[in-house]
């Protein structure tokens, strides 16, 4: 007999959980209508059943024990929202196991273990989908996947962390300084109590992992990507970025050139004519370079409630027009590419950097002569009075050098007595559009 109802299993009943019960209870004609099966949340797996909820479900609905969902006969597919990497990671391989379906919203597990999953999953005839676990609600995984992939993607370069755009956008238009936006940032919750994740870059660095591994077909690991947060940007940073024509953001940037790809999340300078440097505030976007389609862009909310749980309700709704047609498991994308990463001396771009001087005659000459000797020219020099006269602060804008020949310049600075401090060194993007 045709199956007429999907029951679904949900792991988590936080934030994105009641706003995918709330989605699937609201548009059960539109579900019906785009996929010619019912779908019902059928058991939520929960902490606490006793929990105060600003949602009202069935008693019987809720369960603590994660038995009941995953050994369930009747449940057919699982959406997990709880969170967490290696129970989390046990629950969904169970899940494989048992033939049930996963969709997750987790960036960490699939960043960390989305290989494995998507291996057992295969094994199992099974789909997983995971399209919220990167920019919320922009169907970015999804284009990777299925409308980019007859393009050979050659670059990526992404806004994926709404709480560090969100602070340089206010440094940006307001002046703020660091702690000050970001003591807003958490008082407005956009930020936690503890922004390490955020600030310092790993929720982007995840985010990264798992862009790379979709569009390049590589198995990217975590620790294989370069990460640098915002907690040293300076306001004066991007003042002086922004009165040479760019804005500073914090960008993954996921690039492949002759079979070799380097993966990294960085504070950016990006000139204003791309449209990366128009993304303000907690929006996201991920701007994609391919061979074919040439250059586009997805751009939208990186989180929140409904953003989120529109993404996973949209995974749900491929798996059950998959299991109608019985696809199940046949779309899944494995990494097949033999992962080679570029060394720092093929790792190529431009620079901002911005230092401080003895205010003598012959600093210039000796600043210049140095970075020459490393093969690095300049595209712009400014140079200002700092600190009332006594000395100067020299802001370069370098010409495309290896990344390696910048890290000798920057660690040969040390031992020139004329150069004080280097305040800040930022990679350029966008230019020559």
């Amino acid at each position: 007999m045709e199956k007429s109802l999907v029951k679904v299993g949900l792991l988590g009943f936080g934030t994105v959980g009641t706003g995918v019960y709330r989605i699937i209870q609201a548009h059960q004609e539109d579900l019906w209508k785009q996929t010619g099966l019912h779908i019902e949340i059928h058991r939520i797996f929960v902490k606490d059943i006793h929990k105060t909820r600003d949602i009202s479900t069935p008693t019987n609905m809720l369960t603590t024990n994660i038995d009941d969902i995953l050994h369930s006969d009747e449940i057919d597919v699982i959406v997990e929202v709880m969170g967490g990497i290696e129970q989390t990671k046990s629950y969904i391989l169970t899940a494989l196991e048992q033939k049930k379906h996963v969709i997750t919203a987790n960036k960490d597990l699939m960043a960390l273990h989305g290989g494995e999953i998507l291996s057992t999953a295969r094994a199992n005839n099974c789909d997983v989908f995971y399209e919220a676990s990167v920019a919320g609600g922009i169907p970015i995984l999804r284009a990777l996947v299925e409308g980019l992939s007859s393009d050979r993607i050659n670059k990526m370069m992404g806004i994926v962390n709404g709480t560090t755009n969100y602070m340089l956008s206010k440094m940006s238009k307001e002046g703020m300084d660091y702690q000050e936006v970001l003591a807003e940032a958490q008082a407005l919750g956009y930020a936690e109590s503890d922004p390490t994740a955020d600030v310092e870059g790993f929720d982007a660095a995840r985010k990264m992992a798992i862009l790379s591994t979709l569009g390049f077909r590589v198995a990217m690991k975590l620790e294989e990507v370069d990460v640098k947060g915002i907690s040293s940007v300076t306001k004066e940073d991007i003042a002086y970025g922004k009165s040479l024509g760019y804005e500073l953001k914090l960008l993954g940037i996921a690039e492949r050139s002759d079979s070799k790809i380097e993966v990294s999340v960085q504070p950016t300078m990006i000139h204003k004519s791309h449209p990366l440097a128009s993304v303000h505030d907690v929006f996201n976007a991920v701007y994609i370079y391919g061979d074919a389609v040439g250059e586009t862009m997805f751009y939208g909310p990186g989180a929140g409630e409904l953003p989120t749980a529109t993404s996973v309700v949209s995974d749900l709704v491929t798996v059950v027009k998959n299991m109608k047609l019985g696809t199940n498991g046949l779309g899944v994308v494995a990494p097949y590419v033999e992962k080679q990463l570029k060394s720092d001396e093929e790792k190529y771009s431009k620079y901002f950097l911005r230092m401080i001087v003895a205010d003598q005659r012959g600093v210039l000459a000796k600043v210049t002569q140095l970075f020459a000797d490393h093969n690095i020219s300049f595209k712009q020099i400014v140079q200002q009075p700092y600190n009332g006269g006594k000395q100067a602060e020299i802001i370069l804008v370098t010409h495309t050098s290896a990344k390696a020949d910048m890290d000798q310049v920057i660690e040969k600075m040390e031992s020139i007595d004329m150069i004080y401090q280097l305040k800040s060194c930022y990679r350029l993007e966008g230019e020559g559009r």
